[in-house]
């Protein structure tokens, strides 16, 4: 921020009018004008006593500062949002350069304007647009730098998306090398890359890929909202988030074994003989389906180990053991469908 700009907005920020400042600092209010407007300088006897009536350091008048407030780079994009809309990009994009250059280790700063930039050079004409290109990438490139991983990948993330509209996809995909393993937007760019280059069985594979670990991701979760319900004694909405973990698993192809398991909990917890029952026949039923996934189209690009007899003997004598649990289903003794599932004649 130059020193004129200081001046007005820490001025304005005192309820100081141009000739209120004048009349304590022993000059005209015309002076003041100039110094905001950018058309003459404080003389430097000055300086000090104009910090101190506005309330800041000589530091900040001058803005020897590396970096912005959030607050004023908040301030600064929405500006140079309404300029866009308002004056032509060659002339705003200048102007938006030279307060980057003023902070140059501002990389919050940096990041923001590229971004803003880059969105509104899709949409318009410039006959310098290889020349803005350059210079927002090399903005993007140095926020690479930055100590703040957040503001690393989504540096890489701008970067990535430029080279790929380009159809440079190697080096699009270079950029993939700043997204951790564990970010699956990070797999789901490889796809498209894959796509891109006409590599569609990997595409497919990745994006199968990330259906198989979305669909375990969103049944923990709507599992922990329903044991939180239940805490809460929320009976109806754990009944819906039951439902909807048994309608998760048929949208993802899952099987019916994942199906009908979503509720068995719920069941025990009621104390509902009849769908207890229910559930524990239809789960021993399916457990050939507990991979049921295997076989469905949508993962079709996925090769799956072959699953062997005797885990699945292993799951269904491991459910046995468990419905038998005297403490979790002790409810049941008295229900034929239950005897003669677990068979035993318990006493």
């Amino acid at each position: 921020m130059q020193i004129g700009q200081v001046i007005r907005t820490y001025r304005k920020k005192k309820n100081m009018t141009q000739e209120d400042m004048a009349i304590r600092l022993g000059v005209t209010a015309p002076a003041v004008n100039k110094w905001e407007n950018g058309n003459s300088m404080p003389d430097i006897l000055l300086l000090a006593p104009i910090a101190r009536l506005l309330g800041i350091t000589v530091d900040e008048l001058l803005s020897f500062r590396e970096e912005l407030t959030k607050e004023e780079i908040n301030d600064f994009i929405r500006e140079l949002d309404s300029r866009l809309k308002e004056e032509p990009f060659d002339q705003v994009f200048w102007w938006a350069r030279k307060k980057v250059e003023e902070y140059p280790n501002c990389q919050m700063l940096m990041w923001q304007v590229a971004v803003v930039l880059n969105a509104r050079l899709l949409f318009c004409e410039t006959e310098r647009r290889g020349e803005h290109e350059d210079y927002i990438n090399t903005c993007f490139v140095r926020v690479l730098e930055s100590n703040d991983e957040e503001l690393r990948v989504k540096a890489a993330e701008s970067l990535y998306g430029f080279w790929l509209r380009k159809e440079e996809y190697e080096k699009a995909q270079s950029y993939l090398a700043y997204m951790s393993d564990q970010n699956p937007e990070k797999k789901r760019k490889q796809g498209e890359i894959y796509g891109k280059m006409g590599q569609i069985q990997e595409a497919y594979k990745v994006y199968e890929e990330l259906l198989i670990s979305a669909y375990g991701n969103l049944s923990l979760i709507l599992n922990s909202m329903y044991r939180l319900a239940m805490e809460k004694g929320e009976k109806e909405r754990a009944h819906m988030l039951v439902e909807k973990e048994r309608q998760a698993a048929r949208l993802f192809d899952m099987g019916r074994y994942h199906e009908a398991s979503a509720g068995l909990d719920l069941a025990a917890a009621g104390k509902d003989q009849e769908a207890t029952a229910e559930i524990m026949e239809e789960m021993l039923e399916t457990v050939d389906d507990l991979c049921g996934y295997r076989h469905s189209p949508l993962y079709e690009h996925i090769t799956f180990k072959e699953v062997r007899r005797e885990f699945l003997e292993g799951i269904r004598k491991n459910l046995l053991a468990n419905f038998r649990d005297e403490e979790a289903f002790g409810y049941m003794r008295e229900n034929s469908r239950w005897r003669e599932l677990i068979g035993e004649d318990i006493k």
